[in-house]
């Protein structure tokens, strides 16, 4: 099983990289959300500038808010400084939309915006956005055409499962590893329990404070008052909708999976914590074998909280041991 890491883009990211790449990480993935967190693209290209041999990647990029030709040449332009380094990863939207007011895109939008990509990628011309688009870049100016980068499609139900195992070269998903494809990437976030530690330790709810959050935030998105059913989830709706309904959604995604917000602070428990892959270094490795077993290919672990180094140096001592050395792409 491989491990790799996804961090937020930001100023920190190109030394972030250089220590996933000496810890032995496969790949580090750069969140997409515009709303939250600075330009992927750019911060991809400081990544790959800092670097020598890791993986990028870019998850989850999503359909609405890039023509996909813009969608393609940023690929070919990680491409030339990167070569055969680049993936992607194409879902349908979380905060990428909630925070501009706008709900999950469907599967059949985003089936034909990655069908597109994959074609432009080619060197094809296709018919999309009320016109003929094709990459036209001059020799020099772009890489050779067909463009070879793999793109996975970020699902975690039947519909969004077909299309990945249709049109990507395999599935990001979260909770649970799918079945049937080979290259099968699972989210996670948690923290490696030092000696004595438990949920309630400070330390360990600093850690994973910001995805329990997200439980929250994601719950309440998806099902208004189903979030009254996790701890202190009634408390925390209550007083998330004492804001204007017009930006409420800036209110519940502020600060995701960067840190807990005050409000978000008042009210979540540190036992929901138990959701996520955090325990002692026999607890996860046990947990790492049960994964493996269902056909998960890479875990892809998100480390949080205000000490981001420490979290990526214990989780490859867990999951990678000893003096763990890079394997390449």
């Amino acid at each position: 099983m491989n491990l790799s890491c996804a961090i937020a883009p930001g100023p920190d990211a190109p030394a972030h990289a250089r220590l996933a790449e000496s810890l032995g990480y496969e790949r580090i993935w750069l969140f997409d959300s515009p709303a939250l967190y600075t330009d992927v693209w750019i911060n991809l290209a400081r990544v790959a500038d800092a670097t020598e041999s890791i993986g990028i990647g870019a998850a989850v990029l999503v359909p609405s808010l890039r023509s996909v030709l813009t969608t393609a040449s940023a690929i070919a332009s990680i491409e030339m400084i990167a070569p055969g380094r680049l993936a992607v990863a194409i879902g349908t939207g979380f905060t990428g939309r909630l925070m501009l007011g706008q709900k999950a895109l469907t599967w059949k939008f985003t089936e034909g915006y990655i069908r597109s990509l994959r074609a432009l990628l080619r060197g094809e011309m296709v018919e999309a956005e009320g016109g003929r688009l094709k990459m036209c870049m001059p020799d020099g100016l772009g890489p050779a055409r067909p463009i070879g980068v793999p793109i996975l499609v970020a699902a975690n139900g039947p519909k969004g499962l077909a299309v990945a195992k249709e049109l990507g070269d395999g599935v990001m998903c979260v909770a649970a590893p799918q079945p049937g494809v080979e290259w099968c990437s699972m989210l996670t976030m948690g923290t490696v329990f030092d000696e004595g530690e438990d949920l309630e330790s400070p330390r360990v709810f600093e850690a994973i404070g910001p995805a329990i959050a997200t439980m929250y935030h994601g719950t309440y998105e998806a099902n208004g008052e189903g979030v009254d059913a996790l701890p202190g989830g009634r408390e925390w709706r209550l007083e998330i909708e004492k804001i204007p309904e017009e930006t409420r959604a800036l209110a519940v995604h502020e600060d995701h999976l960067v840190r807990v917000t005050d409000l978000d602070r008042r009210f979540i428990s540190p036992q929901m914590g138990a959701a996520f892959f955090t325990g002692t270094p026999e607890q996860l490795r046990k947990r790492l074998a049960d994964l493996e077993a269902a056909g998960l290919s890479e875990l892809l672990y998100s480390p949080l909280g205000p000490d981001i180094e420490r979290e990526m140096r214990r989780m490859a001592e867990v999951v990678l041991g000893g003096a763990p050395s890079h394997t390449g792409n």
